[in-house]
């Protein structure tokens, strides 16, 4: 997106029929690939697909970084409001996260010389509410590979169907360009989901959400290193006050359990 080798409805498709791939060649290695029929849901692949398409297109006006902190502000309240809906309830600890969390959201799109283009904070934060919903589906998973897998092809589908009207801009295709998508779909996608549900049982809940914490960080750090992206005060303050306020959720989360 950055030096612009593909356009945004490209790549989006790009990665998701290479993650589709790349996930039915290892359930095709595990012996699983004949329940890809039963799992999986169109909800769930629907909202994968909206997850996938405004990540792409909100990239071409945002930072790496901003992007990777609102995506990730948006999945963690959208799933909190969720669990609060059917019935969940925020000790005064989680309840205090939430709103330093959003306070910090709101400081990091509110209007200013360093503030991040509208358009690409609505499509990132429908982004971060359509991954919040598929997260919440997916927690009721009894074999979340599978279904993943089954979600990633209708997706696909879904993408493949929409494609036409999704070319806002011509195609750009260059061969780093797609090398990208395939990278996107097959590694931190395809590959990428199956290590981590591999490694999920095998480690304590407290390490997976610090390891969640450190996406937006990861990624600031590499815009920083690879796009000479900046990084303002703005951002440092409203990162510190969405990561610290989602830590405190973890904490509340934890605590109550014990």
């Amino acid at each position: 997106m950055a030096d612009s080798s593909i356009d945004a409805t490209s790549f989006t498709l790009i990665r998701l029929m290479s993650g589709a791939v790349m996930l039915c060649f290892i359930l095709l290695l595990k012996g699983n690939i004949k329940q890809l029929k039963t799992k999986g849901s169109w909800p769930a692949s629907l909202a994968l697909f909206i997850y996938a398409a405004g990540f792409s297109y909100a990239y071409i006006e945002l930072d790496t970084g901003v992007g990777a902190l609102i995506l990730f502000a948006c999945v963690q309240i959208t799933m909190l409001i969720i669990s609060w809906y059917y019935g969940a309830r925020l000790t005064l600890i989680e309840s205090l996260g939430v709103l330093v969390a959003f306070a910090g959201f709101i400081y990091l799109v509110s209007p200013g010389v360093d503030s991040p283009s509208i358009m690409g904070v609505t499509l990132m934060a429908g982004a971060g509410i359509a991954w919040g919903c598929y997260s919440i589906i997916g927690s009721r998973s009894t074999t979340p590979l599978i279904d993943t897998s089954s979600n990633f092809l209708r997706a696909s589908l879904i993408c493949l169907l929409l494609a036409p009207m999704l070319f806002i801009d011509t195609i750009q295709l260059e061969v780093m360009g797609v090398v990208y998508a395939l990278a996107s779909g097959m590694l931190t996608s395809g590959v990428g989901y199956a290590i981590w549900y591999k490694v999920l049982p095998h480690i304590r809940s407290s390490v997976a959400a610090v390891l969640q914490l450190s996406v937006p960080a990861i990624a600031a750090i590499g815009g920083l290193l690879l796009l000479d992206e900046l990084l303002t005060l703005k951002m440092l303050m409203s990162s510190g006050a969405i990561l610290g306020g989602i830590g405190l959720v973890i904490y509340g989360k934890q605590r109550e359990a014990k």
